[in-house]
């Protein structure tokens, strides 16, 4: 890891400070039982996503739309595809209940489409991720800090490819980038990590190509039509869990202890989309609560907002994703970005806790 980040303030933000089971314990015990209870009526949510999958699939194949029309379709398809991932990442973490078995039904579900089995996913973003979020180079979902770019200085061509290098192939990352990452993680990361010790890597490998071969099928069977069945929908359901997941911790610090107040940041986004994304803005709360419902979340975010309004980072949903484009990705400190092919463009990430603390709204 890195070096740590102390605790220290920027006006009344405080970093680093290592009360993190302190603050669970707290709202266990402050908030109404039922929000850390499993939700399992939830999972009829899957029934609706997949009628549109499936419906919209059937529908460009075999209605003869105009271009338009199929495109509409594509976007509506992949849109559910992605939805229903956020979904999934619920079930995989166990907040709607259910046997392990069951749990993979509905992780295949969310997850295969993206080329991502479920056993893998829990392995990778249940342990690993949340055992080591923004931990110096120990997150496998971070660019890590400018020392592994000194070490081997070919990876800094890999971080042009990402939001923030100014590439134009930058704004294609969001459309591929989360099955790219996921191959990147079981291919390579997963065979030298310590952290991945244990897990059937081969078993894992297996299933992904069965994942591609079912798109190959459907590619093959849609002809021409695959932009609308397979290109369209892939890189919207990407784009959709990216616009997300890289705006979570990209633009928070590195920290010694796995505080979320320190190293999550949580997004407000539209009251609509909030919901049909199943809530998946609010991170932090995830991040204190991996195993609770995500319509419990408000709760969690409000308490946070009260008690630790200093603290508790959450920016537009569209300020996030412009920040994301504007700013480096890689760490030279842990309150600062770097761009690794330009060593004086750095970025000091403190003064955002200031700007959209909530207690500042």
């Amino acid at each position: 890891m890195n070096a740590a980040v102390k605790p220290d303030t920027v006006g009344d933000a405080v970093f680093g400070r290592p009360d993190e089971r302190e603050l669970r314990d707290r709202m266990k015990k402050e908030l109404p039982p039922d929000t850390f209870k499993p939700q399992t009526w939830r999972v009829i949510w899957f029934l609706p996503l997949q009628i549109l999958i499936w419906g919209g699939l059937a529908t460009i194949l075999l209605a003869g739309l105009p271009w338009y029309g199929n495109l509409a379709l594509g976007l509506l398809v992949g849109h559910s595809i992605g939805c229903q991932a956020l979904l999934a990442h619920e079930v995989l973490h166990g907040a709607l209940g259910m046997s392990r078995r069951w749990q993979n039904v509905f992780g295949w579900l969310g997850f295969g489409p993206f080329v991502v089995p479920p056993e893998f996913w829990r392995k990778w973003h249940n342990v690993v991720h949340h055992g080591n979020t923004n931990a110096g180079d120990a997150d496998p979902d971070s660019f890590g800090a400018m020392r592994r770019y000194r070490t081997d200085p070919k990876q800094k061509k890999f971080t042009r490819l990402a939001p923030g290098s100014g590439t134009w192939y930058s704004y294609l990352f969001l459309t591929y980038s989360f099955t790219f990452h996921a191959q990147l993680v079981l291919w390579f990361q997963a065979r030298k990590r310590k952290q991945f010790r244990g897990f059937d890597r081969r078993k894992a490998i297996r299933q992904s190509l069965f994942c591609v071969a079912a798109w190959l099928v459907l590619g093959v069977v849609s002809g021409p039509l695959a932009v609308f069945t397979v290109l369209v929908p892939f890189m919207v359901a990407n784009a959709l869990g990216q616009g997300y997941i890289l705006t979570n911790h990209f633009l928070r610090p590195q920290t010694a202890t796995n505080n979320p107040l320190d190293n999550s940041m949580s997004l407000r986004s539209h009251p609509i989309l909030d919901r049909l994304h199943f809530r998946f803005s609010h991170h932090v709360e995830h991040h204190f609560f991996p195993k609770m419902s995500s319509n419990k979340a408000p709760r969690v975010r409000a308490w946070l907002e009260q008690h630790h309004g200093e603290r508790y980072m959450a920016m537009p949903h569209s300020t996030a994703l412009k920040l994301l484009y504007s700013t480096p990705r890689v760490y030279r400190s842990p309150t600062e970005l770097v761009d690794p092919n330009n060593p004086e463009r750095v970025f000091d990430l403190l003064p955002l806790q200031q700007q959209y603390a909530a207690s500042n709204r």
